[in-house]
């Protein structure tokens, strides 16, 4: 069930975790954004990938003093040991999910 997955709170977005399970160098997480929403990422080891993907709504992402806006659909893949952060800048919900892979 939803309620037993591990999740939390960051600013106006929940934060959930979308396997039960625990798998070695790869966090998989989805990412609930309230209307204008921000939460900066934490930078990962050296080498980390990172794949976000929108599910719904909008979801902007800021990494390396670059910026790309994803729409319902849309996934990127960066580089996720840098400094980097997530914005909803819609005034709808947006729901978005990323997939961790640590070096």
């Amino acid at each position: 069930h939803a309620d037993e997955l591990p999740q939390r709170k960051k600013g106006g977005v929940d934060v959930r975790a979308l396997i039960p399970d625990s798998l070695p160098g790869v966090v998989v997480e989805r990412m609930q954004f309230a209307p204008g929403a921000r939460m900066p990422g934490v930078p990962h080891t050296p080498g980390t990938r990172e794949y976000l993907g929108c599910e719904r709504g909008r979801v902007v992402l800021t990494a390396a003093g670059q910026r790309w806006e994803l729409h319902t659909g849309d996934v990127l893949v960066f580089r996720g040991d840098q400094a980097h952060g997530y914005f909803n800048p819609g005034e709808e919900e947006a729901v978005a999910w990323s997939a961790v892979v640590l070096v």
